[in-house]
């Protein structure tokens, strides 16, 4: 079994008072795991969450530990786009500068249903929630250059389960074909890759370093609409484990290289892979930074393409 990869320490122990990040779907998981961290290094971290409830006990159980930073609580729903513009809209009323966000919530696998606007629930979600967030939120990011955006991918934009991952530009919202939850959850997850190649050409010269992760099979509640948490977390926990299942802590490393490495900006745009399950062995052990084995996240004419088909369909005008 491939070695999990670690963030250097170093990394870990930077001081990031004075820093402002934003992390969605901070609540559990590896956005759990980001915003204790990304607090207890000193930055200030707006946990943007759909149950703000949940929110503020995430935030309760973060601050009774040792943190220098602070953590507040904001609603987002990303199935709603007018909730991502009422996010965006209050912190950038409050914030002209932003050094991080880190796109992490998502949901994997779901039945099907339909966002709030009619868009399939998981690229609706997945991508294009995040995509109108990250859009409205660049000028403070321009602001707080040297910044970065970190889009939480996955290993499956290149197979889940036997379907490769690709954007049905015919049909994205599975209007046409029936409906597949994990062709679906691979398409959003391609989506999240190429937004950031995507990102990273498009704002070349703004001081912003983009890049997509993956976090390896992370034992988290993304798993609830493929096997009942009760099941994952205790029963087959040790044999799940032995499979190659991480903890959310190990699950975050990807994101906190991308985000901290001071190699990474040369490298803006690329794919950060944990061990992940791949078409190729090689690319199984993964990589900081890994060449995707699939060959649709390679290509600069689906990225282009998807930037403009998601503009309209969130009601952006193109800007720069």
């Amino acid at each position: 079994m491939a070695k999990v990869l670690m963030c250097p320490p170093e990394l870990l122990s930077q001081d990031l008072s004075g820093r402002t990040y934003v992390v969605t779907g901070g609540n559990s998981g590896i956005g759990f795991e980001t915003v204790q961290q990304l607090a207890r290094q000193g930055a200030r971290v707006i946990l943007a969450c759909r149950r703000v409830t949940e929110g503020e006990k995430a935030k309760a159980s973060i601050l009774a530990g040792r943190v220098l930073g602070t953590i507040e609580v904001s609603e987002l729903d990303l199935a709603r786009l007018e909730s991502v513009r009422g996010f965006a809209k209050k912190i950038l009323e409050a914030d002209k500068i932003i050094h991080g966000l880190i796109n992490n919530a998502g949901i994997m696998n779901t039945p099907e249903g339909k966002t709030r606007d009619g868009f399939e629930l998981q690229f609706g979600t997945n991508h294009l929630g995040h995509f109108l967030l990250t859009e409205l939120l660049i000028p403070a990011l321009k602001n707080g250059a040297p910044s970065r955006i970190v889009n939480v991918s996955s290993c499956f934009h290149d197979k889940a389960l036997g379907r490769e991952g690709r954007i049905d530009f015919q049909d994205l919202n599975f209007e046409r074909k029936k409906y597949d939850g994990w062709e679906a959850y691979a398409q959003s997850k391609l989506a999240n890759l190429l937004h950031a190649k995507h990102l990273a050409k498009r704002l070349q010269g703004t001081g912003i370093t983009t890049a997509s992760v993956h976090p390896g099979w992370v034992r988290s509640n993304l798993i609830k609409f493929s096997m009942p948490l009760w099941m994952q977390n205790t029963v087959l926990r040790p044999i799940l484990k032995l499979a190659g299942m991480i903890e959310p802590w190990e699950g975050a490393q990807s994101t906190f290289f991308a985000l901290l490495s001071p190699e990474v900006p040369a490298q803006s745009g690329a794919y950060f892979s944990q061990i992940g399950i791949y078409r190729t062995k090689k690319a199984g052990s993964g990589g900081w930074p890994l060449q995707s084995p699939n060959p649709n996240a390679l290509d600069e004419g689906s990225a282009e393409r998807l930037d403009s088909v998601s503009r309209k369909l969130v009601g952006l005008e193109m800007t720069s």
